[in-house]
């Protein structure tokens, strides 16, 4: 296991994004956050406070997608769900989806057929801690991206205990 981010870095990287995001949105009432089960969830709990720091406000939408019965995996594995909570309407709002990892795209598809379970929302972002563009399984890609990583296919990049590592196989 290798440290690619470490806390540090991870930190600018998080503010990078809330800056991104607060810029590219004058105004957060038409706007909802979610964060993807479980490591989109980590990193979009860490956005969303930078956020409310800038915005220096505590009314953010934000909620938590599971994507377990989603996921076209789950018949090989027996899974547990995680936490689904969508504490707020997203008809018609700007929905960001909120991912640590994007690689083959196969998560992002499987949140976007939950996400539709929810209601219509007027427009899907995509916001990522890192990018592993070159594995894309569909055609997928992100709005907002915190970090491009150049990897081999069989490699894992997790996010774990405030840092990104990089598991070879």
């Amino acid at each position: 296991m290798k440290t690619i981010i470490n806390q540090s870095k991870l930190s600018d990287l998080v503010n990078k994004l809330a800056n991104q995001l607060n810029e590219a949105h004058p105004s957060f009432n038409e706007v909802v956050f979610l964060g993807i089960q479980q490591g989109g969830v980590i990193l979009a709990n860490d956005i969303i406070a930078s956020l409310k720091k800038i915005r220096n406000t505590d009314k953010i939408n934000y909620g938590q997608l599971d994507i377990t019965f989603y996921r076209d995996d789950i018949r090989k594995e027996i899974l547990a769900p995680d936490t689904m909570n969508i504490p707020f309407d997203i008809e018609n709002k700007q929905v960001i989806l909120i991912d640590d990892v994007l690689f083959t795209g196969r998560t992002i598809k499987a949140a976007l057929d939950a996400l539709l379970d929810y209601g219509r929302p007027a427009k899907v972002e995509l916001c990522v801690l890192i990018d592993r563009k070159e594995h894309r399984q569909f055609p997928i890609q992100a709005d907002y991206i915190g970090e491009i990583v150049q990897t081999n296919k069989s490699d894992k990049v997790k996010l774990i205990n405030g840092e990104v590592v990089l598991v070879t196989a």
